[in-house]
């Protein structure tokens, strides 16, 4: 595998069961960063309903969809039926869906970026969001396993998590009480995300996790669930990509997508500029409806 353009802090390996993730200081910098881009036509939803994304690990399309709820949900609201991976390994799919580009990284190493991405954009437009990370018990940069740091993207850009990534062990309340953000990320552990465990525990997980968020206002108001996959184990980086709206009847398309098209739907439903390679990605708004005014 080449190694990465960016400036490397760690090239240890991530997703030994045992292993303590611990950041170093970096020695260079990127050689490239991506631009925003304005989109004139894109315009804030209305109401107070949230966007939810659940990034699972590692299952090529066919093999997402023995899951007996994932399957379920495929169903009864959108599926993609041709959305793709950027990359391999995990990290740059990740920094893909939040900056719009891999950056050149083609390893899971930790990497120094600058300030930005999606979490950046949404706190300088003042749009609350959270980022919770299954297994993050001490910090972002240093806690043990399940928790894994190349499935956490906020915490490369700038080199530190900004406040709004939280263990998900805060997650459960936050959706009972209703103290739910604009915008919601959710990355399991690397068992329940399918990354080391099989398809039916993250199967079950899905079961257990989605139903909290379908109960909430802020699904219910104009809310919008995604839950996609890193990459695919196939040549072509085939993956299922779920759009679970409220009120929404199944629909199907075979659109050509990726993490690209992803960020940038969600970009154009808050309003925001985007970012890199999203800014000439296909939105998917043929898989969206339209929100109540």
């Amino acid at each position: 595998m080449r190694r990465s353009l960016v400036a490397v802090l760690c090239l240890f390996a991530v997703g030994a069961c045992a292993t303590t993730q611990t950041a170093q200081v970096p020695a260079n910098t990127p050689v490239a960063a991506p631009t925003s881009q304005p989109t004139p036509s894109a315009s804030p939803s209305p109401g107070p309903g949230a966007v939810f994304v659940i990034v699972m690990e590692n299952r090529t399309y066919s093999d997402a969809l023995v899951g007996g709820y994932t399957s379920e949900l495929a169903n009864r609201y959108a599926l993609a039926t041709n959305y793709h991976g950027v990359s391999h390994p995990s990290l740059p799919n990740y920094l893909a869906m939040t900056s719009g580009s891999t950056w050149g990284v083609a390893d899971d190493g930790y990497h120094v970026l600058p300030r930005g991405g999606l979490g950046a954009q949404l706190t300088g437009a003042g749009i609350p969001w959270r980022a919770y990370m299954e297994g993050m018990s001490r910090t972002c940069l240093s806690s043990p396993y399940p928790y894994a740091l190349k499935h956490n993207p906020f915490a490369y850009y700038g080199g530190a998590c900004p406040p709004q990534v939280v263990p998900f062990t805060n997650f459960a309340s936050d959706m009972r009480s209703g103290n739910v953000p604009r915008f919601v990320w959710i990355t399991p552990g690397l068992c329940h995300d399918g990354h080391d465990c099989s398809t039916s525990v993250a199967d079950s997980w899905l079961r257990q996790t989605v139903p909290q968020i379908l109960a909430t206002d802020a699904w219910k108001n104009n809310g919008l669930l995604v839950i996609t996959w890193d990459e695919g184990e196939d040549s072509g980086n085939h993956i299922v990509t779920l759009l679970i709206q409220p009120g929404a009847a199944h629909a199907e398309s075979s659109r050509p997508y990726d993490h690209y098209s992803l960020l940038a739907t969600i970009e154009d439903r808050y309003g925001l500029p985007r970012l890199g390679q999203a800014r000439n990605a296909t939105p998917m708004t043929d898989l969206l409806v339209s929100p109540a005014a």
